[in-house]
């Protein structure tokens, strides 16, 4: 046997012994998938807080909006700083005070109510709120909304579930929670 093929036979065996091997193959296959899996639970994760920030902020506007509902809010002649700060102590465990705007919208007896939508079509965030307290003893529907940009991180490494500025870095999350009421009777 000549010298090259001693060699080509040496390889083949050294190539055989490799294949059987599978010392390490594990630690392969996790590093191949590892990104995969922590960015998915990640997702999750961020996807699951936002969803409990925006129950934080529904359940805080409700329970602020009855100060309007029961009259409490026209006897203490709550401005809308008032009625944001108020808001603010129910939601700031999980919100920055600073972000979370407030509408409140009264409409008179038999007429039809707008909701009002802060996402324009281009996906940006419009802030044109406004502030009117029902008065007593009338039929006026009362919609008190509030909306909160809530910063994505993670989702944006494929699914995003940006509503504002979508398919940028600075994509958020629009948390909106609306109450609409008729003022009781005194």
């Amino acid at each position: 046997m000549s010298s090259s093929e001693t060699s080509h036979a040496e390889l083949r065996r050294a190539l055989r012994r490799w294949r059987r091997d599978r010392r390490g193959s594990a630690a392969i296959e996790f590093a191949l998938i590892a990104p995969i899996f922590f960015g998915l639970l990640f997702a999750i994760f961020e996807m699951c807080l936002a969803f409990f920030a925006e129950q934080v902020l529904e359940n805080g506007l409700q329970q602020t909006a009855r100060l309007m509902y029961t009259h409490q809010a026209a006897d203490t002649g709550m401005t809308q700083k008032k009625f944001t700060d108020d808001l603010c102590g129910r939601v700031s465990m999980l919100l920055d005070c600073s972000k979370l705007r407030v509408n409140v919208s009264v409409t008179s007896a038999g007429k039809e109510i707008e909701i009002l939508n802060p996402i324009a079509k281009s996906g940006e965030f419009v802030d044109n709120f406004s502030y009117q307290n029902p008065q007593p003893n009338t039929a006026e529907t009362v919609v008190v909304s509030a909306f909160y940009q809530w910063p994505l991180i993670v989702t944006g490494l494929g699914y995003s579930m940006a509503n504002i500025d979508a398919g940028t870095a600075n994509g958020k999350y629009l948390l909106a929670s609306t109450a609409a009421f008729r003022v009781e009777p005194r």
